[in-house]
């Protein structure tokens, strides 16, 4: 029988956070196709985030530029998993946010959640997503053509 959560001799596997650039479609589909074999599962929710092309005080968006405090990140994120297999029935849950530059149309963050039934991975999907945008320390330069950025605010 599978255990609950993600584990590895009985410890919470340490899970990957960040990738340098944009998050391939080719990476995402072969998550998805890896999760064929995991019979106890059935149900999948995708949160993909796409770099929009903003317009801001007359500037189009060109992509952003992502940094983030690493090793807090880590520790929070490790913190909402634990929240969020506690609260919800989940099988596995993936979460991956891109470092560096993401340029306009690419995919910047992919978050992926699985249970046994439907109703737990809406859910969860949906407080994931909002609590990744609200507490982790990750920040997003938005990048104009003429070399000039802004701060991104989370909406």
């Amino acid at each position: 029988m599978e255990t609950k959560k993600e584990t590895e001799n009985g410890i919470a596997k340490k899970k990957a956070l960040f990738v340098e650039g944009a998050i391939a479609p080719d990476f995402i589909a072969e998550s998805i196709a890896k999760h064929q074999s995991k019979t106890g599962i059935g149900a999948h929710d995708i949160f993909l985030g796409q770099v929009r092309a903003d317009e801001i005080d007359g500037k189009t968006v060109t992509g952003i530029a992502y940094t983030a405090y690493e090793e807090m990140a880590h520790e929070k994120m490790h913190e909402i998993r634990e929240d969020l297999f506690g609260k919800y029935d989940l099988s596995c849950m993936h979460i991956y946010h891109s470092l560096g530059e993401v340029a306009v149309g690419e995919i910047c963050l992919f978050v992926f959640v699985s249970s046994p039934h439907r109703k737990a991975v809406f859910e969860a999907l949906h407080e994931l997503v909002e609590r990744i945008k609200k507490e982790l320390p990750v920040f997003g330069k938005e990048l104009f053509g003429d070399d000039s950025y802004a701060w991104k605010v989370n909406k």
